[in-house]
């Protein structure tokens, strides 16, 4: 496979270098001195920020971009064989890499790569310990999934030998990383489409544990289920945190809430108190995120003062119970939880926050997870007091096992909780605006578009 080398930056072509994730990893190439050229569908803001700094890129994707003198050519998931200019490299005989293949070159790279997996809160907390690693003055480079406001964007070229980056499950993408510390948050049945079953999914993460060192170490959740299954035979130091056993190496005491549902908890280190934290985001999800990031700040050298600096200037990534406004009294938030885990996660955190009705707007993302999870999606969006349902989003999928968002709408009504379909995101927003009513809280929720919903009402 294609080495990437600091210290030999060549030309690097990239097809569809307008993700968000793309046009990271382009950009610290760029600062690294990589002559990068790509192409994409549409010009977007990444792209735009991308050819200031000196990339080359074309929109619309031909055989013709794949010019001679390009070393390597970087494709993600979404690029088929049959995409005009990954058929030409492989006709031109250029060496092509995976966005996930050139993410963990990237990371060889650096003295020390950190790796944040997980099947729900990873942006998050990838987020949390940049701050952390930040505040204590470890200037790293990070790559995150998400728009992070302090860094303004998903990414930062720091100077150091440190680099955070949010490492990805699905297709097993996070086994092409070379971490030196990997964080583990939860085990969860998610990915349908691409894993058997959460036993295939808990293999895949016991793989990515075992990529670290004897000289590396493995911060994990005592609390997911699989975790036996996760940490067996691993042989380099594992760091435990969690919100239910007063063993593991990190837990949570004292642990309170403030009107917007923000916690702050006694961290207890191996069973002495480290200190009090206070977090700028709420719910319990987070004081477990915080829990996982204190022990990887903790692992690095830093102090207490250092760790709760970085967490208490923390306040969330985009679309993670975002605060957008409010229009009539209804305050309205946006967040990117799209599986039953996360959905009661959020609407736990939601109950906290000041509310008469707590309303949620759902767009289901993607079919075989909809009809996978059918109940425990019911389950979850029950703790809304009222729900609205949008199409499903396809996302890379065709509807080829007949779900629709009309058998989560029947499934959650057998709860007795109120819930509405509509097939337009304009049948929906006209239903919000008669009946949400001064000091509901209303959630646009889902991985898709729906968030759509929450610009428009605040126009």
């Amino acid at each position: 496979m294609y080495q990437v080398d600091f210290h030999k930056p060549l030309h690097l072509h990239f097809i569809g270098i307008g993700g968000i994730s793309m046009s990271g990893l382009a950009e610290i190439l760029l600062q690294e001195g990589f002559r990068i050229s790509g192409s994409d569908s549409q010009d977007t803001d990444l792209t735009k920020k991308l050819t200031d700094l000196g990339a080359e890129i074309v929109i619309g994707q031909k055989a013709e971009n794949i010019k001679p003198g390009i070393d390597a050519v970087i494709y993600t998931a979404a690029i088929h064989p049959d995409n005009p200019e990954f058929k030409a490299a492989k006709d031109a005989n250029v060496p092509m890499l995976t966005r996930a293949q050139l993410l963990g070159e990237i990371m060889r790279n650096y003295e020390l790569p950190i790796a944040v997996s997980g099947t729900h809160g990873k942006t998050t907390t990838t987020a949390m310990v940049s701050h952390i690693l930040l505040a204590g003055g470890l200037d790293p480079t990070i790559s995150i999934g998400g728009i992070l406001p302090s860094i303004g964007g998903n990414i930062r070229v720091g100077h150091s030998g440190t680099f955070v980056a949010e490492a990805c499950e699905y297709t097993n993408s996070f086994l092409s990383f070379f971490p030196k510390i990997s964080l583990i948050l939860n085990v969860d049945a998610d990915h349908l489409d691409f894993f058997k079953d959460i036993d295939d999914i808990a293999n895949s993460f016991h793989k990515f544990a075992a990529l670290l060192p004897e000289d590396g170490t493995l911060i994990i959740d005592k609390d997911t289920p699989k975790y036996p299954v996760v940490v067996k035979d691993i042989t380099c130091e594992i760091l435990t945190y969690s919100m239910k056993d007063s063993k593991a190496d990190y837990t949570a005491s004292g642990i309170s809430y403030d009107d917007h549902g923000c916690g702050t908890f006694t961290c207890m280190e191996k069973g002495k108190p480290l200190g009090t934290f206070s977090l700028n985001v709420p719910g319990a999800h987070n004081i477990s995120n915080a829990l996982a990031s204190i022990a990887l700040g903790r692992k690095t050298g830093l102090s207490y003062e250092q760790i709760a600096e970085g967490l208490k200037s923390f306040q969330g990534t985009d679309r993670r119970f975002e605060y957008k406004g409010k229009v009539n009294g209804v305050t309205i938030i946006d967040d990117y939880a799209h599986h039953p885990t996360e959905i009661a996660a959020t609407l736990t955190a939601a109950k906290q926050y000041p509310h008469k009705s707590i309303w949620v707007a759902f767009q289901p993302h993607t079919y075989t997870r909809t009809k996978a999870l059918l109940p425990e999606f019911a389950d979850a969006l029950s703790k809304a007091d009222h729900i609205v349902l949008a199409d499903i989003y396809a996302a890379r999928e065709k509807n080829t096992i007949g779900i629709s968002s009309d058998d989560l709408r029947k499934e959650i009504a057998k709860k007795g909780t109120d819930v509405r379909y509509f097939s337009s995101f304009s049948e929906i927003e006209d239903y919000l605006k008669k009946n949400c009513v001064d000091g509901d809280l209303l959630i646009t929720m889902g991985a898709g578009s729906i968030t759509n919903i929450a610009s428009d009402l605040l126009k």
